[in-house]
């Protein structure tokens, strides 16, 4: 039975921690693991990896936006200081599980003991639900500076529109600088520039920081979430959405809420989409009751064991119609209205960031909205006279809005509910569904050890797969590569497909069948944004930037069928920079041409 497990385990799935990864069985040594770990780091909220001995970085345009400004519009090339901004990069795994023992409150307090006692900066990763603890030692740059970073309309080309999607043209890439006592930092572990464009089943490796998953989730979860919290976020955000976008047209806040929305949207779009798959809660189910059936032949656990995934069912079956109360008046509530948001904040008195932006006809709009929800919602769960005051729900949001402290008094009323609600949810779900994941996890720790991987918990990860197209759910076949030819398919275009005129008059000397995008199977869980990918050689092939929307799922279960991580080629980058931003001395720097990195820094 527990061969037989294993085999599940296989394939292209995993985000491995470094001490753990299956070098092994992939046919990778020690050393390209150390390199690979020593030349890549957590940036800017994702990853990035250096490319020269120089402290050169290489991450994502949309990681360092906040550094470019007023100059992300146009793009940059020189030197920027960039305050702030830091990077970490992992120099050693310690397990110190025998230290953090006991009940929750002596493990955090032995956590915190351990990470204290180091001089430089460390943390201790909680895996496999506190199966394992590691002990992470990070060396920190903290002057960083931007060096290039490629025009907005580039960097996130087709915008909204083909975020999570794919065929992709996103030129998603950047540079930056880590210095050191004012000079560039000295980097000997480096990615060096792949000569070679990757090819349909070339084998990869991404190295990130992907964000958390939830891959102990049980059948009955997925279920729930299918059938119930995702169709009823989608049925909220499509009217919001739907009010917006004429406004947007003509209103930078309106535009700004409505990508927010719209990104929101698509998230839970396409986790329904996957997990309304037969195939894919079918995989669940059956994977769940052979590790179930082992754990009850388990002498220490028995029976016993076994009935978490009862209970976990018979919770969410109970909980299902409190969730649309939940999420109107708890979870959720008035998606879109910043100042919803506030109010709140100073209703539970916690601390709010007031530099913030507030559009009156954005305000209004979202409130009306939400005051709609709140009148079909009945008057069973809130106050609803109080609220309306015999008004419609657009009068009465304009006099929310209007007034110096309406939008806090809407928040007072509601919040009686929201707080019942949320005990309701923590009783019923929360404190359960804790228990049961770790449970769960700890479960297959003990099955499976170290031959599988923890959840990923934001921290540094190895994942490996293929460079390999698809047939995406209309059955349309996706090539592994979009080449610069795309950019230009709707030049004429407005909104999110022009092309910054430098790129219009560059275009004849491009070789517009260069690789600028391409996809792979690696395994980036929930996100795994600026990580760089490099082929069996160690040489860096792409930088991540995006999953495509089949790989949505793969928060709750891994699949290879048709998830597909998206990354920005190397030999796009190098096209980009010979032939439209002629960045002479950055290439020099790369090695392009030369057969190896330079020894001076660019500038």
């Amino acid at each position: 039975m527990l061969t037989v497990l294993l085999i599940c385990l296989l394939a292209d799935e995993g985000m491995w921690p470094y001490n753990q990864f299956p070098k092994d069985k992939v046919g990778v040594s020690t050393e390209f693991l150390d390199n690979l770990r020593l030349a890549s780091m957590q940036i800017a909220g994702g990853s990035g990896s250096f490319v020269s001995p120089n402290g050169l970085i290489l991450t994502n345009q949309h990681l360092v936006t906040n550094c470019l400004g007023d100059r992300v519009k146009d793009g940059f090339y020189g030197e920027l200081s960039c305050p702030g901004l830091s990077a970490n990069v992992l120099l050693s795994i310690e397990d110190v599980s025998a230290q953090v023992k006991g009940k929750l409150a002596e493990r955090t307090a032995a956590m915190a003991r351990i990470e204290k006692a180091c001089t430089d900066k460390c943390s201790v990763v909680k895996l496999f639900a506190g199966g394992r603890y590691d002990l992470y030692h990070y060396k920190t740059y903290t002057d960083i500076r931007l060096i290039f970073a490629p025009e907005q309309q580039l960097a996130f080309f087709g915008r909204e529109r083909d975020s999570i999607t794919y065929l992709r043209y996103g030129l998603d890439a950047a540079f930056l600088r880590a210095y050191e006592n004012g000079k560039p930092a000295v980097t000997p572990h480096f990615l060096k520039w792949s000569a070679d464009s990757e090819k349909e089943g070339d084998f990869v490796f991404a190295a990130g920081n992907p964000a958390p998953t939830a891959r102990s989730t049980t059948a009955a979860q997925l279920t729930f979430y299918r059938d119930t919290a995702l169709p009823l976020t989608l049925n909220r955000l499509l009217p919001r959405i739907q009010l917006l976008t004429p406004l947007a047209a003509k209103n930078d806040a309106a535009q700004s809420v409505l990508t927010s929305l719209l990104s929101t949207y698509k998230i839970a779009a396409g986790k329904l989409i996957g997990l309304r798959d037969d195939r894919l809660v079918a995989r669940k189910t059956i994977f769940e009751g052979k590790i179930r059936h082992t754990v009850e032949r388990d002498p220490a656990l028995g029976m016993a064991g076994g009935k978490v995934w009862d209970e976990v069912a018979t919770a969410y079956k109970n909980w299902a119609p409190y969730e649309k109360p939940y999420q109107i008046l708890e979870g959720s509530p008035a998606p879109g209205s910043t100042l919803f948001r506030i109010a709140r904040e100073k209703v539970r008195s916690e601390p709010v960031d007031q530099n913030v932006s507030i559009s009156e006809p954005v305000e209004i709009l979202m409130l009306t909205s939400y005051l709609e929800e709140l009148q079909k919602l009945g008057d069973k769960e809130t106050p609803l006279k109080k609220i309306m005051d015999g008004k419609t729900p657009q009068q009465a949001a304009e006099g929310f809005v209007k007034s110096e402290n309406g939008v806090v008094e809407l928040a007072t009323l509601l919040e009686p509910a929201a707080k019942r609600l949320k005990k309701k949810h923590e009783d019923m779900i929360q404190s359960l569904e804790t228990s049961a994941v770790e449970k769960i996890a700890q479960y297959r720790f003990r099955l499976f050890g170290a031959a599988e991987y923890p959840d990923a918990t934001s921290t540094p990860r190895v994942e490996f797969g293929v460079v390999k197209g698809y047939l995406d759910r209309a059955g349309v076949p996706n090539p592994y590569a979009a080449t610069f030819s795309g950019l230009f398919y709707r030049v004429n275009d407005a909104g999110p497909y022009s092309v910054p005129k430098r790129w219009v008059d560059g275009r004849a000397s491009l070789n517009v069948v260069t690789p600028l995008d391409f996809v792979s199977t690696c395994d980036i869980g929930s996100g795994d944004y600026g990580s760089p990918v490099v082929n069996r050689a160690g040489e860096l092939v792409g930088v991540t930037f995006d999953g495509n929307l089949e790989s949505l799922p793969d928060t709750y279960l891994y699949t290879s069928e048709g998830a597909r991580a998206v990354h920005v080629a190397a030999q796009g980058i190098v096209e980009a920079l010979q032939k439209i931003y002629k960045a002479t001395a950055l290439l020099r720097e790369l090695g392009i041409g030369t057969g190896e990195a330079v020894s001076s820094a660019a500038r």
